[in-house]
């Protein structure tokens, strides 16, 4: 079983009585009354500072995504924060679940950039696709709902046989023509970095991720108990399409938290974890659903995006800890606690990459370090040996071995 570190990067000034004068922590939160670009400074060096750190600590891959206009997430360009990233840490894998591909016009931009990210790092990228939320595609970008999911499947067949081919063809699709499609850089990784598709429940992206031989990663905030009928019916599809079970071809998100028991556990990440769900995770229902965004085929299937969930499950009600604890959002208390609970999310869903949450809300940065060190060192090693039966083809191997840093200019 492989951990990887996932940032958010929220904003962790947001007022105790936002909810009460925002209706939204997307889209629309006037930037000039709630963000304090000093205070974001030093926030920004915090958390790439934390992304080091769980390098450090040994987690296999550090993860950052896309998101626009909010208090939510401060990574409107994924790339940059990798790109720091590829200087500061040398061994594990860059995991980046933007680029939101349908914003990118053209999206061979993408394929560029990432291409950058993979030979700047030896080799680490991960490179995530996703739709993008409603929010940051249909209302942040003005993206058409109705057209979004073609565009972006259109986008990703573009950037990965940009990689593959390696050499100028002309492209002509739907949604992008390009006389010459001859990106530079190439990859390190041959024939392509791995490539994740981070999704909330659509039938239709099950099937395109295992046709294409993509990792599908559910994105969730609602923990493993909530999750398993999305899984299993990911499962399902495998079985139905005749693909190969393998636990890697899967990857799961998980808020955790780390203590010496459940008594410090509260103390530590209850007003995080309250920050988070009733701030962080404040949003306007008008903006969550708009028509033509979710397929026919899902909707018929009855399953909910994990935004549109969110934003039900917290409208007009402030989530209490024992609340978050009992539905199984967060994973808190010993780590022999932790241990019980992420092998019974094993055994449930069978997922091989658990992407985890150590950060959440406004954790203060020393308790982020806390967490993550008990995590690292009590128990992560009490389940790595979990799908050691199995390969894992969705993870970077061509990574360079040794990696030359220029010395320091001398000085004069």
């Amino acid at each position: 079983m492989k951990f990887h570190w996932f940032h958010l990067m929220p904003y962790p000034y947001l007022p105790d009585d936002f909810k009460q004068k925002y209706r939204s922590v997307w889209v629309d939160p006037p930037a000039a009354e709630l963000y304090d670009p000093v205070k974001g400074h030093q926030v920004y060096n915090d958390y790439l500072d934390q992304l080091e750190y769980a390098e450090r600590c040994g987690y296999d891959g550090i993860c950052v995504n896309e998101h626009h206009q909010n208090g939510y997430g401060l990574m409107p360009s994924p790339n940059l924060m990798a790109a720091a990233l590829t200087r500061r840490t040398s061994k594990a894998k860059l995991v980046v679940l933007g680029n939101s591909v349908a914003l990118y016009d053209p999206p061979i931009r993408v394929a560029e950039e990432m291409a950058m990210l993979d030979v700047m790092s030896g080799g680490r990228l991960v490179a995530g696709f996703p739709v993008g939320t409603p929010m940051d595609t249909t209302y942040c970008y003005g993206a058409n709902p109705a057209t979004l999911r073609d565009k972006y499947r259109e986008g990703v067949e573009l950037i990965v046989r940009a990689w593959k081919e390696r050499r100028p063809f002309t492209f002509n699709g739907k949604f992008t023509q390009l006389r010459y499609v001859n990106p530079w850089p190439v990859p390190i990784q041959t024939p392509r970095p791995p490539v994740w598709i981070p999704g909330g429940g659509s039938i239709e992206t099950w099937e395109w991720c295992i046709n294409n031989d993509f990792l599908y990663a559910y994105l969730t905030y609602f923990g493993y108990m909530a999750g398993i009928s999305v899984i299993d019916g990911y499962w399902e599809t495998v079985e139905r399409l005749g693909a190969e079970f393998n636990p890697y071809r899967c990857a799961f998100l998980q808020f955790v938290g780390v203590a010496e028991n459940d008594a410090e556990a509260e103390k530590l990440y209850a007003q995080p974890a309250q920050y988070f769900y009733n701030r962080c995770f404040h949003l306007d229902p008008g903006f969550v659903g708009p028509p033509g965004y979710t397929s026919i085929e899902t909707m018929r299937k009855g399953i909910q995006s994990a935004v549109r969930t969110a934003a039900r499950k917290v409208q007009g009600q402030d989530l209490a800890w024992k609340e978050i604890i009992d539905s199984g959002c967060v994973v808190a208390g010993s780590p022999q606690t932790v241990i019980d609970r992420l092998n019974d999310m094993a055994d449930r869903m069978k997922v091989g990459h658990v992407m985890l949450l150590m950060h959440f809300g406004n954790m203060k940065h020393e308790t982020v370090l806390y967490n993550t060190t008990r995590f690292a060192k009590e128990v992560a090693p009490k389940l790595r040996h979990r799908f050691n039966g199995y390969e894992d083809k969705w993870w970077p191997k061509d990574t360079l071995k040794e990696i030359q840093t220029p010395a320091p200019l001398a000085a004069e």
